[in-house]
């Protein structure tokens, strides 16, 4: 398993979650998880969902510190396992915010 899992998104949805005491992401309540990748996935989730939009960040987050389940699944079209998280991620799990840069 990866030492840090990543997640993109937006500030404004990271900083809701402060309030909110969990994030929940945009996938959650439609597709049942958080999608989220690791460092050697990133420029490829970068390139084929996020082309074009600026003003992102990564979250860095630590699986050990996740309470809800974590799978490891194949994407369609992708021949590699990614992580997803299975509830809400629990804020402390989440060890860095970054704005998420080209390249």
């Amino acid at each position: 398993m990866a030492s840090s899992i990543l997640h993109i998104t937006t500030p404004q949805r990271w900083e809701a979650s402060q309030v909110d005491g969990e994030y929940r992401g945009d996938t959650l309540a439609t597709q049942g998880f958080i999608h989220c990748a690791t460092a050697e996935q990133l420029d490829g989730v970068v390139e084929r969902f996020f082309q074009g939009q600026t003003g992102l960040v990564v979250l860095t987050i630590d699986p050990d510190k996740v309470l809800p389940p974590i799978r490891w699944e194949h994407a369609p079209d992708a021949n590699q396992l990614f992580p997803h998280i299975y509830g809400p991620l629990n804020l402390d799990a989440v060890t860095g915010v970054a704005p998420l840069s080209p390249g």
